[in-house]
Order: C-alpha cells, then structure tokens, then sequence
C-alpha cells in the first residue's frame, strides 16, 4: 500500500514514521511512503503557498495551485484505488471501521492542512473526502497524518509479529478491549485473575469477552447502543453487571 502525504514540513512525517510498526513495516517494504512539499511547485521566486484570506480576518490561507500541483504529482503512479483524504476537524470522525475500509486501498494520498486551512476549492475539486481526529484543533494535519498511516499499517497482513494482535486491539469488535496482566502474579494486593492462569482457553475465552463487554458499558456506553449483542454475549454482560454490584 502506498502512502503520499502532502505537507509543508515534510520531515517531520517521514522521521516520526520511521520508528516503530509503521518504520518497520517501511523497511519490509510492505508499504511505501512518500511526502510532497507544495513548496517545490509554487510559480514565484519566493515559494509563496499562502495567501491573506478573502473577506478578511486572521491566519493566512494555503492556495490552491501549490497543493493541486502537488497532489497531481502523487498520483505519478498508476494505482486501482485511490483515495485523496483532507484531514480536518470538519471531516468524517476516525474510527476503526474508517480505517479497516481504508486497508482495500492502494494508495492514500493524505493532505496536511496549516494555518487557517487551505482554499475549499481545493477540497472541492481536488479531495474525495474529509477525516478529523476528533472534535479538537491541532496545529497542522501532520500528526493526524501519521496516526491515520501508523493507525492503518497494522492492520496490513504481515505487519505484525501475530495477525491476532490487531484483531484483538480495542474498537475492532466494536468493544473495547480487555484487561491484560503479565508477571509477577501479584503487585500489593491486586493478583492476577485466576482464570488466567488455569489454561481452560474457552474460559478465557469467556472472561475476556465478559471484561471487554463490561469495560465498554462502563467506559463508552455509547458504542453499546448500536452494536447487537449476541445472546452469549447480553448473558455475559449481565454476570459483569451483577457481579460488580
């Protein structure tokens, strides 16, 4: 899969994605990623890609032929699927189904606002969609630009030690996750639950869905309301509830 972020500092995605899943995944070649400056396709000597905002008021504009020109020469290489993504806090809300959708891709191509933002003619014309990270404002959309990359990689096959990992992960099931403990078996009074370290996998099985079940009711009640339980699953919540009652 290929990833193309358009930024004005381009460095500062390609050093930070080159540590951890996404910096290995890079050296396996397992994705590609590129960074495009619209500096470098600007039409003056200057190297101009902003502008006073038209109507007034504060904050500078980034213009829209710089980040044209740069998006066009991301889309150098001939892909089936492709998708042209503005992050901004107007946009669609990340979510783990967003990003499971995104894996069918060969190439995202990841636009990194500053300032005001950029000209909407740009998104307009240029974008196919808007993602946020959330209802905040961050300085620039390089951060978010390497979550969404960090956030999708691991979800690739073959990038994680155990293709288990990231099936397991919190929101992949529409749940969060459950609790997880290694040694020593107890730290002060709290011990490790003991149906851990029986070795009845089905058990287990059971005691992490009821935990994960339980935590989001508690946690995120919200991702309960649209989400059918299966009967296992509404029996297991219940236990949770009495049980912590």
């Amino acid at each position: 899969m290929r990833f193309d972020v358009v930024t004005l500092f381009p460095e500062m995605v390609t050093v930070a994605a080159s540590y951890g899943v996404t910096g290995r995944a890079i050296e396996r070649k397992l994705v590609d990623l590129s960074v495009w400056n619209p500096r470098d396709y600007t039409e003056d000597r200057h190297k101009t890609v902003d502008d006073r905002p038209y109507g007034g008021g504060p904050g500078m504009v980034i213009k829209y032929q710089p980040l044209h020109d740069a998006v066009q020469a991301a889309q150098q290489h001939e892909v089936a699927k492709r998708k042209i993504v503005y992050l901004s806090p107007q946009g669609r809300p990340l979510s783990q189904s967003l990003l499971t959708e995104a894996i069918g891709l060969d190439q995202l191509i990841l636009i990194a606002g500053r300032y005001e933002g950029v000209d909407e003619r740009f998104v307009q014309l240029d974008c196919d969609e808007e993602w946020s990270l959330g209802d905040y404002v961050i300085s620039g959309g390089e951060l978010a630009a390497l979550i969404v990359i960090d956030a999708i990689t691991r979800l690739l096959p073959g990038v994680l030690g155990d293709e288990q990992s990231a099936q397991q992960d919190s929101h992949m099931q529409g749940l969060l996750d459950c609790p997880h403990f290694t040694r020593p078996e107890q730290l002060s009074d709290l011990a490790v639950p003991a149906v851990l370290l029986g070795g009845n996998h089905a058990e287990i099985d059971r005691w992490r869905m009821k935990q994960a079940l339980g935590r989001t009711w508690q946690r995120r009640p919200d991702l309960l309301e649209n989400k059918q339980l299966s009967v296992e699953q509404e029996r297991l919540l219940k236990e949770f509830i009495i049980e912590l009652s």
